[in-house]
């Protein structure tokens, strides 16, 4: 037998980023305690070569299963004590006797190594405590239970030996020192002792580790009470049977196992109505038993139930439901939403086919459109047209893939992802579910939430939805889904080709005018608590608000004004005064409300030297645009501002050279353009703006700047021209028609190819506004210039392709 000892220095712990790794048996070992240990097995002994021939630390970890000989990485718990090893015996048989004496608690992270010995990579845990009148009251009770516990003679394999020096004992200020003490000398089960070392908090600690010596004190008064009473009966025939009757009479004073067994039969209830499939009624019998097995002071008893809590209450069977009444649809679609012509009847259409087919597999509706234009309140028609219940989930600004598909359960306040979270909600597998604002997903280092729906919404592939915390499939096969989004650039290709695109172009103000009268003034009167008798809209005054307090496509910004307008009504009302009705015309407008917000944008304008309107699409509908051009001397540059896209830089670009080629049919000097530079702004510079179709509206600018040619005030425009001077289709025609008509504009170029999209614009409006359609960019100059440049050669000489190369 070789015996080995070596000089303990007095220096503080340093712990290495990486230790070997020692599995223990039943055994768990605490900060401040010397603990003897005999190790035989081979990996056991290798760590423990590898720390005594380095710096002699050591990190043990108790095995969750004794009975394995060879643990791994998975066998072990997360959380260990690194240990200082003080003595090692070679016995003649092989094994190592060692005294190790625990220094600090630390938390796996990971495995770096599993042969020849287990290594792994460790954050120690900081033994932190909070000075306060609740830890001195639970420092004092675990004092005296282990004064009692002492006084009744303490369990037998009770370490009397670490109680030795109880003047330390008593007095310490430091609880976790307390209770690491207390915890390593009381032969509590190895489950108990792993969690106290697990815990962080010295108040949670302490409060567990009285639990314990509690529920020991009880069990040994109980026990000699026992033994008290039937002493004159027992002898050695009948020993056997006294311990049963110890066992089980301990067992009915301590009230034990009658909750959970209550619990266990509760989840059997629960499990037998819920409708589960095959597979999933496999799994949840599984977990219930082995929660039925386990400790109920088992850390991973919580996890299993509520594991347990999610599956049994989902809803997995599909109720029967009300056939589909497309009248009762269409007038319920009526009611809620005025105008929308074409998107009620694309929701009709697709409610007329889950009639006849029972169960639909098409497309995913997207309703893409501004805000405030009704995309999330239809949803909540098409469920109630349905008779189903309806869940929204707002989409915007996630990142976490985890946000869709749920967290695994390996992780501490693990869930599932948030569709199977609004399927709970519902309570029913057929819900009208709406994803909001699915254009607004990003992504990260934790995954593409886009990405996981693309399982979710497609109708051929999600009646097998897998949720990382479930990890049993799902059917999303019978839950309607909705989406929307403000513009589709952002969606990702592979998901907008799951989804039938159906497009809210916004509303005009005689739509405005129609849904303030029919919607949002009797909603805004009961919201405010006034009567319909106490407050009247003119005509005019809804029209002054509409035109003077907002601009926008939707109506969210009139409900807000009218709002307004209400809360001043209210509070005159609630002050006593004495007016039976408030009548609000355009002069009360202005006076509850404050000067007006928005002028026509082109009442000041006259007819201006480099200055055209152009048209785009943005998130919020339609908006006009202003284009500038300025000559400075210099040397032929073009500068582009106004925090310009690339292509709508681009499209400047090509507009420079078109008018540099054609400088005869347009009357310039051949070299009008070298002592000059050329700068373009778009103002409101803080908004981003892109695209190709203010092609002709940035070169009409520049040859009027170049020409000195006034532009008409009151002409709009949008197309994408070529190097050619061809002018191209483009797209939001109906958008940005609807905002030159709010803006005052009287006549409107726009492409030819363009002219298969005036069914979309409303007969008014194109009774108010002049369409011109062009196909040249000489058409075009025609029409916004105030007269057309006088070409150089008096006639317009047709530039060829190679000229313009």
């Amino acid at each position: 037998m070789a015996d080995f000892i070596k000089p303990i220095l007095n220096e503080p712990l340093k712990l290495k980023p990486t230790m070997p790794v020692g599995p223990l048996r039943d055994t768990v070992i605490f900060p401040g305690n010397s603990v003897p240990i005999i190790s035989g097995r081979p990996k056991s002994k290798a760590a423990l070569d590898v720390a005594w021939n380095s710096d002699k630390l050591i990190v043990f970890v108790t095995q969750k299963n004794s009975r394995i000989e060879d643990p791994s990485d998975k066998d072990l718990y997360k959380v260990g004590t690194v240990c200082l090893i003080r003595r090692v015996v070679k016995n003649p048989e092989g094994e190592y006797t060692l005294q190790a004496e625990g220094m600090a608690r630390v938390f796996i992270k990971n495995f770096t190594q599993i042969d020849p010995y287990l290594e792994a990579e460790i954050e120690e845990i900081p033994e932190l405590y909070e000075r306060s009148d609740q830890t001195e009251a639970q420092v004092r009770t675990v004092r005296e239970q282990v004064r009692r516990f002492m006084e009744l003679g303490g369990s037998p394999f009770f370490d009397q030996n670490i109680f030795t020096n109880w003047s330390v004992f008593s007095y310490t200020d430091d609880p976790n020192q307390l209770v690491n003490t207390i915890t390593q000398a009381v032969d509590f089960k190895t489950i108990d002792k792993q969690q106290i070392l697990e815990m962080v908090s010295a108040q949670e600690r302490l409060q567990r580790l009285s639990e314990l010596l509690a529920k020991e004190i009880r069990i040994m008064e109980i026990s000699q009470k026992i033994s008290s009473q039937t002493q004159e009966r027992v002898s050695k025939i009948t020993k056997e049977a006294i311990l049963k009757e110890q066992m089980r009479s301990i067992e009915e004073e301590l009230g034990g196992g009658d909750s959970e067994h209550q619990e266990i039969k509760e989840f059997e209830l629960k499990i037998k109505k819920s409708g589960m499939p095959k597979e999933v009624l496999e799994r949840t019998k599984r977990e219930l038993s082995r929660l039925a097995k386990m400790s109920p002071y088992n850390p991973e008893a919580g996890y299993i139930r509520n594991y347990l809590e999610w599956l049994t209450d989902l809803p997995w069977k599909l109720e029967k439901q009300p056939k589909v009444d497309l009248k009762k649809a269409e007038e319920i679609l009526e009611e809620d939403h005025y105008g929308l012509k074409k998107v009620k009847e694309r929701i009709l259409e697709y409610l007329a086919v889950h009639k006849l087919a029972g169960k639909i597999h098409g497309p995913i509706l997207c309703f893409v459109g501004p805000p405030g234009v009704g995309k999330t309140s239809i949803g909540k028609s098409i469920a109630r047209a349905l008779s189903r219940k309806f869940i929204k989930v707002s989409l915007g600004g996630i990142r976490d893939e985890a946000e869709i598909r749920g967290h695994r359960r390996t992780y501490v306040g693990s869930m599932p992802g948030r569709i199977v979270q609004g399927i709970k909600q519902a309570g029913t597998v057929n819900p009208v579910f709406m994803l909001d604002e699915i254009d607004k997903i990003g992504a990260d280092y934790r995954g593409d939430p886009s990405a996981a729906l693309l399982e979710a919404l497609d109708p051929e592939q999600n009646f097998g939805f897998s949720d990382h915390y479930l990890e049993v499939s799902f059917d999303l096969s019978n839950v309607m889904f909705i989406t929307t989004a403000n513009i589709l650039d952002t969606i990702p290709p592979a998901l907008r080709d799951r989804l039938e695109i159906i497009r809210y172009a916004g509303y005009t103000e005689d739509e405005k005018f129609h849904i303030a009268e029919k919607f949002l003034i009797p909603k805004q009167v009961v919201g405010h608590g006034l009567k319909k008798d106490q407050i009247n809209f003119s005509d005019l005054a809804v029209r002054s608000i509409i035109r003077e307090y907002t601009r926008e496509a939707g109506v969210r910004s009139l409900e807000r004004e009218l709002s307004a307008v209400m809360r001043k009504v209210a509070r005159k009302i609630a002050e006593g005064d004495g007016k039976k009705l408030f009548k609000i015309t355009p002069e009360v407008v202005h006076k509850f409300l404050g000067p007006i917000k928005f002028l026509p944008q082109l009442a000041e304008i006259e007819d201006t030297i480099g200055m055209t309107t152009g048209l785009s699409v943005t998130e919020a509908g339609g908006e006009i645009l202003f284009i500038e051009v300025t000559l400075m001397p210099g040397k032929g540059g073009l500068l582009l501002t106004g925090q310009l896209g690339d292509v709508m830089k681009e499209s400047g670009q090509a507009a420079m050279s078109y008018v540099r080629s054609h400088w005869l049919n347009l009357g310039l000097p051949e070299k009008f353009f070298q002592k000059v530079d050329v700068h373009v702004h778009v103002p409101e510079g803080a908004i981003p703006k892109d695209g190709p179709s203010a092609g002709i509206a940035l070169t009409t600018a520049i040859v009027s700047a170049f020409s000195k040619i006034p532009v008409h005030k009151d002409i709009a425009m949008t197309g994408e021209v070529t190097l050619r001077g061809r002018v191209l289709e483009i797209g939001g025609l109906k958008e940005k028609v609807l905002a030159a008509h709010r803006a005052g504009v009287k006549t409107i170029i726009v492409p030819d190819d363009n002219k298969k999209d005036m069914e979309d614009i409303p007969m008014f409006v194109q009774k108010d506004l002049k369409f011109i359609f062009v196909k040249h960019m000489d058409e075009v100059l025609d029409v916004a210039l105030v007269r057309f440049p006088k070409p150089v050669l008096n006639k317009r000489i047709p530039v060829s392709p190679a000229f313009v190369a």
